[in-house]
Formats: C-alpha cells, structure tokens, sequence
C-alpha cells in the first residue's frame, strides 16, 4: 500500500472535484492560501517592485537546479539596496534571503513596533546578527519612481502605537509631519496571504467564511469535517496563514476524523 501522486493534474481543469468525491471514500483539502496581499500603493507593479512568494519561490527553484519559469522570474539583488515591507515569517525568509544574495543593503520596514511583530524573534535576532537593518513604526504612504517609470524609494510616514483593536493587537497610527523616503532599489511585499479563489469548490455544499476560508467542524461535525461530510480540510486553507506544524496537525486530525467516519459508516 502506497501514495499515487497524479502530477500535472489541475482540479477544475482536468478532473472535476464531483469526479474526486465520487471515486473516493474521502477527501482531504489542503491547498493553502496562496491569495498575496498588496498595499494598493501607486506604482506597486512597477519595475523592482515584487511580491514575496514568487521572489522565494524563483530562488529555491535556483538552489534545486530548476530551470527558470515565466511564473516565477529570478529577481537580481546582488549588490542593490532591497527594502521588505512586512513583519512576519515571510518576511523574515525574504530579508535573509536577500543578504544571502549578496544585496548591498537589507531594510525591513514595519508599520508596529519590535514587539508587536508576528515572526519568529529568533529569525529576528538572527536577521540582524546578519546585518538586517530594521525600521520599526513606519508605515508606507506611495513607492517613488525615475522617469523611466522604475522604482527608487519607498514613501514611508513614522506611527505611534494606539489603542487595541478588535483582534487585541494595538493599531498603528501616522504621526502627522514625520513623512519620509528609504531609497530602494528592489521593493519587496510581504504583507502575507489570504485565501485565494477556489471556483472549483461551487456547487460542493462546501461552506467558506467571509475571509475565504473554508468551514469546517460546525456543530454535529467533526473538527476536520467540512459540511459536505466526505470531505476534510485543514491548514492554511481553514484557519489562515500560519506555521507548517500547525497544518500537520490538522493533517493528522483529519486522519483520526476520517477513521471516526468509517467507523460510523462500518456501524
């Protein structure tokens, strides 16, 4: 008994998500979240202005021996001034890895304070121990470009930390006056991810949230358990962006809950 791994195989295009519930016992969604935020900044999609993931992706096809993809363009940083925008563990992968890289300089610029960043504090240690320079309470106001319409600053504004919010975390607010540009030479977002689309799942009796996200463990349901009952999911997909480890453990959730579902079924 093993894995069958169906390569090349897009749901939705070439096999329908009916076909899978069809031929199968039950089924497990574990698709991630892979909708990047963007600031909706002017001349965010000019020239040295990128997004996180496809810089990571295209430099760990690099370091496989994979060859370079339209998706996923390689973006040169050696010798450049880069500028992270963002707080979090993406964050942290793109400034590390933009030092490995050989960029002249390294900036993360974040909107909160040092403690309220969501990354790992080791990999912020870490990031300046390799000489990561940090700007903590800046938030971005507009990205500066050359007349050849290619990016040179980042247009930042210093903040204050307010009252909580809803989510208990306190909110972040401009000090009027304190405007200011980071010359940069790449600009990379990294505001994290959000639920993408997933128009493959309409029609299913599969339930998502307002954020996206698909529903799972309601009341008479099992905690893995979607409302189309066969069907599982976990990860990023139902409970957001967050860590590996926490989407094994929804993966090993689903396990025991689909074993409760046969056990039910067998009974």
């Amino acid at each position: 008994m093993g894995i069958d791994f169906h390569l090349n195989c897009e749901i939705g295009r070439d096999i329908t998500f009916s076909d899978l519930t069809s031929e199968y016992d039950a089924v497990f969604i574990g698709v991630g979240t892979y909708g990047m935020m963007r600031a909706d900044l002017p001349h965010e999609d000019a020239p040295g202005v990128i997004q996180a993931l496809p810089f990571l992706t295209a430099h760990t096809r690099q370091l496989m021996g994979l060859p370079e993809s339209e998706e996923y363009p390689l973006t040169d940083v050696e010798g450049k001034r880069v500028v992270v925008l963002g707080g979090g563990d993406t964050t942290m992968d793109c400034l590390r890895t933009s030092i490995r890289l050989n960029a002249a300089s390294v900036t993360c610029a974040y909107r909160r304070d040092e403690v309220s960043m969501p990354g790992s504090r080791k990999e912020v240690v870490n990031a300046c121990e390799e000489g990561v320079e940090f700007q903590f309470n800046v938030q971005p106001q507009y990205i500066a470009c050359d007349e050849d319409g290619r990016l040179t600053a980042v247009g930042l504004i210093r903040t204050a930390m307010g009252e909580p919010g809803p989510d208990g975390r306190r909110r972040p607010r401009p000090v009027a006056g304190s405007e200011f540009e980071l010359p940069a030479d790449v600009l990379i977002m990294a505001f994290g991810f959000q639920a993408h689309a997933m128009p493959w799942l309409q029609g299913s009796g599969i339930k998502l949230d307002k954020w996206g996200l698909i529903q799972t463990g309601d009341v008479g349901y099992l905690p893995t358990q979607t409302h189309l009952k066969k069907v599982f999911a976990g990860g990023d997909a139902v409970h957001g962006a967050d860590l590996v480890v926490t989407a094994m453990a929804a993966g090993r959730q689903a396990a025991r809950d689909m074993l409760t579902l046969f056990d039910t079924k067998a009974s």
